[in-house]
């Protein structure tokens, strides 16, 4: 079993105020939020991120702590499933020459309104039938995407990550450690299908042989 680790601990922390956010929600916000189109990316706030632009004071100072704990060097092939618009992909791959990078997304918009230097890269695909051979990558990666599934779809993703990584795997999910925090995590959640409790992720991942490391995520 892999183990608990935040890796984006130097990820930069955005204030929100998470009542407001929570009380905005409907379910028909939810509804057009997980068809991950323009909407989700670049509409309104209430449906997704209001704007989804490249800002490199994000990922660039994510990159040394994954560096530094995979050992990742020029020869490391690493993808990333959930990619979005390429942004985690592309400042890796500025920031360590010769790394191979590749990322899969659900969505054709983010796919078509990719960063155009990563463009190349990324790819329209489902967490849940990876293209890839087994073994393919060195690292793979999945930030807040597979908890958009519902459970069986949810046990084939993670199966599909430990398939096709020969060495390493990270995820991070919504989850919640308490009641407060749950309440808060199904008022404020968009798109997440499966939220659960930190044990019973781990109890979870543990069932449908995911052996790699994990983090949450909690409002």
């Amino acid at each position: 079993m892999g183990q608990e680790i935040d890796l984006l601990v130097n990820y930069p922390k955005t204030k929100r105020n998470l009542d407001e956010r929570a009380q905005q929600k409907s379910s028909a916000d939810r509804k057009i939020a997980r068809q991950f189109g323009k909407d989700f990316f670049d509409g309104d706030r209430r449906y997704g991120y209001g704007g989804f632009q490249y800002m490199e004071r994000f990922w660039t100072p994510v990159f040394p702590t994954f560096r530094d704990f995979y050992n990742i060097d020029s020869s490391y092939s690493l993808l990333d499933v959930g990619c979005a618009k390429g942004f985690m992909l592309h400042d890796f791959a500025r920031l360590m020459p010769g790394l191979t990078v590749c990322g899969v997304d659900i969505s054709d918009y983010a796919i078509e309104n990719a960063k155009p230097e990563i463009r190349d890269k990324v790819q329209q695909g489902n967490a849940t039938n990876l293209i890839f051979d087994d073994n393919s990558f060195d690292l793979v990666i999945s930030i807040n995407t597979i908890h958009n599934l519902e459970l069986d779809d949810l046990t084939k993703a993670l199966q599909e990550i430990t398939r096709v990584t020969k060495k390493y795997s990270y995820i991070v999910v919504d989850a919640y450690r308490n009641e407060e925090e749950k309440e808060r995590m199904y008022q404020w959640n968009l798109t997440a299908k499966t939220i659960m409790s930190v044990n019973d992720w781990v109890t979870f991942f543990a069932d449908v042989g995911y052996y790699g490391d994990y983090y949450w995520f909690t409002p």
